[in-house]
């Protein structure tokens, strides 16, 4: 069961949080750019691929409660620090692109012209959001206190 949930919990990081980090790293240039048909596919992608990395988090539920073949103990409990923020960094990430930047990017394909107010807050919070998802990566490889 561990080397299932292993690979499903690497695939859904793979295919959700790639194109989340990506779709939330490049929005801001549609709106440099002033192509609301862009920015609107920018927001749409940021919200399937942040509702998809539910999937991430499931599956990584799943492969914490396995049992190494290894050690043959259970992988992580939610009392492991890098657990817990790997979570919460996780929630931040959902939620800064969720009430951030896919609100601004609705907002400026709607109002084109008015986009560059919204290039300053789009791609700070993209920017963060790709930092956010490159820390959780180093929690989940690193392990601190594991």
């Amino acid at each position: 069961m561990f080397k299932v949930m292993l690979a499903l919990h690497l695939v859904a990081a793979v295919f959700a949080i790639g194109p989340l980090v990506h779709a939330a790293t490049t929005a801001s240039r549609g709106l440099r750019q002033k192509d609301a048909a862009a920015v609107a596919t920018s927001a749409r992608t940021l919200t399937i691929y942040s509702i998809a990395s539910v999937a991430v988090v499931i599956f990584g539920f799943g492969l914490m409660s396995s049992k190494s073949p290894y050690t043959h103990e259970t992988v992580a409990s939610f009392g492991e620090v890098w657990i817990w923020l790997s979570l919460i960094l996780w929630l931040v990430a959902g939620a800064l692109a969720f009430l951030v930047t896919v609100p601004a990017l609705k907002q400026a394909a709607a109002a084109i012209d008015n986009a560059p107010a919204q290039v300053g807050k789009v791609a700070a919070s993209g920017g963060i959001i790709g930092i956010l998802f490159a820390v959780i990566i180093f929690l989940m490889v690193y392990r601190p206190g594991a």
